[in-house]
This record gives C-alpha cells, structure tokens and sequence, in this order.
C-alpha cells in the first residue's frame, strides 16, 4: 500500500520528499512578518513520526548545530518514518540571543499555551499544535543557562517504558530520572502520550565541540532505536549510560570571588573541596565542599557569586568509581583530538 502524504502548515510533503515549511508567528512591532522555519523528512516507507527540537531558551544553541549536522547525514534520505526538525522554536530569543521571549516568559514553562494568549503561549500552543500533536516521539535539544555549563545528560521520565527506551538508547553518559515540571514542553507531551526526552549539555551562547558531537550520536542512535533509520551494524561498543539516583545543588555560603579547584566532569567524594569565596582583600576565605560522593554535572563559570547563588550541581550514583572511569572514556572518545574517525565535519574550536 502506498504511503500517505505528510501535510504540515498548509504543504503537502509526498513519501520520499522533503520541504522546508515556513509557520506564521507574531509580527515584529515594525510590522515585519515572522516564520518558524521546520524540515519535514517523509520517507517512501512507514514508521514513527519523530521531532528534533533546538533552542525552545532562544540562547541555547547547541541545539541548532546538532540538528544541522544530523540532517547533513546521508542514511537520512532513506529514513522509514517522518522527521520533523525544528532547530530554532523560540525565534524571537534566538534573535536576540537571549533565553526568553520579548513578553520575558520562559517557553518551557509556557505549555500548553492559548492561541489568544501572551506572544509565549501563542508560540507554545502554535507548536504544540502543529508539531508535537502529530508526532509519536520527541528529542528536545538544550543546554544550561548562560554563565552555567552542563556535562552530557539526558533528562527523562524513567517509569514510562518508551520514554527509557529512548533515554538509553541516546547512550548519553548520565541519564538523569527528572520528574515533569507543569507548563514544560516533556509534561504537555506526556498529557498527549508524546515521550519526549531532553539532552542537556553545554552553555548557553557557546558552541561546545564534545556536546555537540555526543548530542548529534546520540540523537541518531535514538532514530535508529525507534525504527526511522537502520540499525548500526558496528561493533564499536556503546558508552555505558549511568543512572543518576539524585542531584543537588551546591550553593555558594556568602558572597565574594569564586575560585574554583573542580572543574565539569569530576568525580567528588563527600567533604571533598570544591572551591573557596573569598572577598576582594582575601580577608576571609570560606571553603565550599561536597556534601556526597558523585559527578559534578553542571557548574557556574562565572566567579562573581552572590550568597545562596547555584555553584555546583552534583550528581549520585551508585557506583561512583566505575561512573569515573566511564566518563574518562566518554570524554576521550568526544575529543576531536582523539578521535581519528573520517568526518565531512570540521571540529568547532
């Protein structure tokens, strides 16, 4: 039986085709009309009907560069399935590299959202609506805030058997068990039986050459997981993903000069220092340690803190040595230094 059309924004995508499709947002205040560009992929052969979303904070864009190369792959042009690819959601943020919308709303807590809202819940109905409603799956690209890094992480709703499925296969190095937040892009999908998974790593404004390389393996492994692309036939093994069993934040004691000794990535046992806040005189040091055993897997880049200020987010395992030596062996094969594999990619430096 021949495939069916894939009808997106009033265009018609005809199986083994593919089409950019321009959806109408609010204008400028200048009057200048506005488009959210989308890729749609609708392969000859049936199969799951997948996004790939970049840059929902309009300054994460990791994101964006991820989605470019995966569509630059050449098993894409004969994927099962439909791929939708959307690498800028927030356009309006991406334009003024910034993480919200003009209204100052975060769009990730914006969900479901109202066709006659705030510019945000116009956007987050819009592509609720017109993307993730006519999806099965969905892999949501971000980073960490601006002056915050992130190590490599997935981000997902472990109960739900197909939400793991997709987690363990982007063979991430840390899959994080995060519940879903009310107005969040993951918990408007579950309302619609959508399994929708985040990759989190790097920083905001900032290309990340190992973040981008493991987001874009991963996002294709995922692919083939769920049937849209043929399965590897490599026997290169995969990175063993580790389950975090809890994160918390360390939080800076006073206010002063951060000098941190620990850097992302790190394994930390309990009271082990991770930097000291110090005033401008070095009149009065105070040390900040770690309050566990485990990874530090996001962390403040900037030394300026304020008091009760986010510094360190710390993750649990249950087996922290072996964790250690795995993400020795993650970042490694990440580093285009090391790596000797033909690419039609030039690193980012």
């Amino acid at each position: 039986m021949k495939r069916e059309s894939f009808t997106l924004g009033g265009v018609t995508v005809k199986p083994g085709q593919k089409a950019f499709i321009d959806l109408r947002i609010p204008d400028l205040y200048t009057n200048n009309p506005m488009y959210c560009r989308v890729q749609v992929i609708h392969g000859r052969q049936p199969g799951p009907t997948v996004f790939i979303s970049g840059a929902i904070h309009g300054d994460e864009i990791n994101g964006v560069e991820i989605i470019r190369r995966v569509l630059q792959i050449r098993s894409i042009r004969n994927l099962k399935g439909t791929l939708i690819a959307v690498p800028v959601v927030n356009v309006f943020g991406f334009i003024a590299k910034t993480r919200y919308l003009p209204d100052r709303r975060d769009l990730n807590r914006s969900f479901p959202g109202s066709e006659k809202g705030s510019l945000a819940g116009r956007t987050a109905h819009l592509f609720l609506n017109e993307i993730v409603k006519r999806c099965t799956h969905g892999i949501d690209l971000h980073t960490a805030a601006v002056h915050r890094d992130n190590f490599p992480q997935v981000r997902a709703v472990l109960g739900d058997p197909e939400t793991k499925r997709m987690a363990e296969a982007f063979a991430a190095p840390i899959i994080v068990n995060t519940g879903l937040l009310v107005g969040s892009l993951r918990h408007a999908g579950a309302e619609l039986g959508v399994p929708i998974i985040v990759y989190e790593a790097g920083e905001a404004l900032r290309f990340d050459e190992v973040s981008i390389r493991a987001g874009v393996r991963g996002v294709i492994s995922t692919l083939r997981e769920l049937g849209l692309l043929v399965k590897s036939r490599s026997k290169t093994p995969k990175i063993a993903s580790h389950y975090a069993r809890s994160s918390l934040w360390v939080r800076a004691p006073k206010s002063g000069i951060l000098r941190s000794e620990k850097k992302l990535g790190d394994p930390v046992t309990k009271d082990e220092i991770l930097a000291t806040v110090s005033d401008p005189f070095g009149e009065s040091d105070e040390v900040v340690t770690a309050p566990n055993d485990g990874l530090i897997i996001g962390r403040t880049n900037i030394p300026l803190v304020n008091e009760g200020e986010a510094l360190f987010h710390i993750a649990r395992f249950k087996d922290t040595d072996s964790m250690a030596e795995s993400i020795e062996g993650f970042q490694y094969e990440m580093d285009p230094a090391t790596d000797d594999t033909p690419s039609d990619e030039t690193p980012i430096v």
